[in-house]
């Protein structure tokens, strides 16, 4: 099948490859990027860095995409959710995906480089942990903490970018990223969860078992408390710890759609963090301008 399609056929499978079709994941990998070069910068980041930042969080999250399937090739056929993907299908070779992969992070590399040389030197773990991720579901209990770790990186490049250095404060907002993660991506396991158990890969829902729910609650609140302790060690306003209020509540709304376990509750809770990030963005942006004027 793939000998025989041209490069034009083959563009939309890429693109599937790559989830341009489903942006969610670059927006989660979006906003804590966001809320690091807001608050290293305490205001507006330099432009040229913004959209540094921008571009490369969606080349990298494509290329995540791209490297995920290629791990889970032989499962994805087997899971209801994933048995469609360009991968499984074989309307994408593995030497295409890999070579995709290559390209995307080969462009990635390319665009850090005007930035300051620390974040050159943190784009190493950065480009490690995207690539790895897929693999830590043979094995890791909770990969998605692991997941936290790949999706937050932005975290400290942004500071490093800034400032030339990685503050204490960084890491603690990684670490909050880390507990976020969890949550939304258990949200996301429990979708998988029958299919997962069928095929042998490790996930937090299964390894939450029942207190799956308790277990996402118990990381957005831990999350919220590890941002509230950046607030408060930055000097932050009211309307930072607003836009924490405001995610906590959007977090128990999230309890009402999956203490229930049904699959499509769990997804629609883990599609509905966008709005999780988009609102503490919110308050590091507002907080800002009302500290101006």
């Amino acid at each position: 099948m793939t000998n025989t399609m041209t490069l034009s056929d083959k563009l939309p499978h890429y693109a599937r490859l790559m989830r341009i079709d489903k942006p969610i994941g670059t927006l989660l990998l979006m906003w804590p990027t966001l809320w690091a070069l807001w608050i290293a910068a305490d205001g507006w980041p330099p432009l040229h860095v913004l959209a540094i930042f921008t571009l490369g969080t969606f080349l990298m999250r494509s290329a995540g995409c791209v490297i995920n399937d290629y791990a889970d090739r032989d499962f994805d056929g087997h899971v209801e959710r994933t048995k469609n993907r360009p991968l499984a299908t074989k309307s994408v070779s593995t030497r295409e995906a890999l070579l995709l992969a290559a390209g995307l992070s080969l462009l990635s590399f390319v665009l850090i480089l005007p930035l300051k040389p620390l974040v050159i030197w943190l784009s190493v773990p950065a480009l490690f942990l995207a690539a790895s991720y897929p693999f830590t579901k043979r094995f890791f209990a909770i990969p998605q903490a692991y997941l936290g770790i790949a999706f937050g990186f932005g975290i400290p490049m942004g500071f490093a970018a800034i400032l030339g250095e990685v503050p204490a404060a960084a890491w603690v907002m990684l670490l909050a990223n880390i507990f976020w993660a969890v949550a939304y991506d258990t949200e996301y396991a429990m979708v998988d969860r029958p299919d997962d158990l069928k095929i042998g890969i490790k996930t937090s829902a299964i390894t939450f078992g029942r207190f799956d729910v308790a277990a996402v609650m118990l990381c957005y609140a831990v999350a919220f408390g590890l941002l509230a302790a950046v607030g408060v060690a930055t000097a932050r306003g009211p309307l930072y710890f607003a836009g924490l209020i405001g995610a906590a509540c959007i977090a128990g709304y999230h309890y009402t759609l999956i203490r229930g376990r049904d699959r499509a509750q769990c997804f629609k809770a883990f599609r509905h963090n966008n709005w999780v990030g988009a609102v503490i963005f919110a308050g590091v942006f507002l907080d800002d301008l009302l500290r101006r004027f």
